[in-house]
């Protein structure tokens, strides 16, 4: 941690804990398998963790406490969310698992091309799109009867999406550099926002509806792209931490946050129309990459896990090297003010 602490004073992005958040709960949950996606169901008050592996499955804790609440077992995906209408929830294995939130009880298994990955609900029409990085790139189901609406190609592999709530969906298009915008009554892409030079490989994406504003965690360079929601016209640029694969923003602070490979999460501040500075870099957990914000409370839940030495050092520009994973190290951060 200490390499980090050095990249980030160099940076500018003073590694501290000074500042609004903090760690307000660590817990420790173990278990075996591989992670990916946190997500929240607000209304449910509920946490879903997928964990991968031979004992594949999807982990259920209460959003409040963090105790757990139930497994949906044999569900291999990287995440899941929850109709805020009709209370169905999706899991993105293949094929999908389509579930009742309140029992966890499987409902039905729905068939899907391409590889399912990250996931989001629109509550706009009630629907949920499932991410592929292959093609068909988007898989649109309905939340009622979990129908398949229809698939939709956007040239490039697909990471987290946003939605403003009134028809329009954005969503970072990893290798392609650039931000799709969908039309939800169509289920067609109107238009591609051009990140080149400013953020590369964007990993994570997140919408402020009020001002029209998207924040684009991006890689290389490891940058936040701040764009008009309306037009794609780049409007800021800030550095961020290593690795990011998530991102968020509360209407209710004016903050938008990107957790990071790193062990850090980036809190940004809007000030203006235009006006964005950090406000504060949190130490959080190494590899603590993705997160979820529950909007009731303003606290965010990201998850991580403690690794042995790596057996090999990595490959020129590729992923860090990392060791076997610690048994039962798996842990779960709520952070807040």
């Amino acid at each position: 941690m200490k390499r980090f602490a050095l990249l980030f004073a160099i940076a500018g992005l003073a590694l501290s804990q000074d500042g609004p958040y903090k760690i307000l709960k660590s817990v420790k949950v173990g278990g075996e398998g591989g992670f990916d996606y946190v997500n929240a169901d607000e209304a449910g008050r509920k946490l879903y963790v997928a964990r991968s592996g031979p004992k594949a499955r999807l982990t259920v804790y209460n959003l409040d406490t963090l105790a757990a609440e139930g497994v949906i077992e044999g569900v291999a995906s990287h995440g899941a969310v929850v109709s805020a209408k009709s209370g169905h929830g999706f899991a993105s294995s293949k094929p999908v698992t389509m579930f009742d939130s309140k029992t966890l009880a499987v409902i039905k298994k729905i068939d899907v091309e391409g590889n399912p990955d990250g996931l989001m609900y629109d509550p706009f029409n009630d629907r949920v799109y499932v991410l592929s990085h292959r093609a068909p790139n988007v898989t649109v189901i309905n939340a009622a009867d979990g129908t398949v609406a229809g698939t939709i190609d956007l040239g490039g592999a697909p990471e987290q999406g946003a939605t403003d709530g009134k028809g329009k969906i954005y969503i970072d298009v990893e290798d392609k550099e650039n931000i799709a915008v969908i039309d939800a009554k169509t289920m067609t892409f109107t238009a591609h926002y051009d990140v080149t030079g400013k953020g590369g490989t964007c990993a994570g994406l997140a919408l402020d509806a009020k001002t029209a504003v998207l924040f684009a965690m991006c890689r290389n360079p490891a940058n936040a792209v701040m764009l008009n929601a309306k037009t794609g016209n780049v409007i800021s640029t800030l550095p961020i931490g290593a690795s990011t694969d998530g991102a968020a923003f509360n209407p209710k602070t004016s903050e938008a946050f990107s957790s990071n490979a790193d062990g850090t999460l980036n809190v940004i501040k809007v000030t203006g129309p235009a006006s964005f500075v950090m406000e504060q870099t949190l130490k959080t957990m190494p590899g603590a990459k993705t997160m979820v914000l529950d909007g009731k409370t303003g606290h965010l839940f990201l998850i991580a896990a403690e690794f042995g030495p790596a057996p090999a050092p990595a490959q020129p520009g590729g992923r860090p090297a990392r060791g076997p994973m610690v048994p039962d190290s798996f842990t779960i951060l709520e952070v807040g003010k």
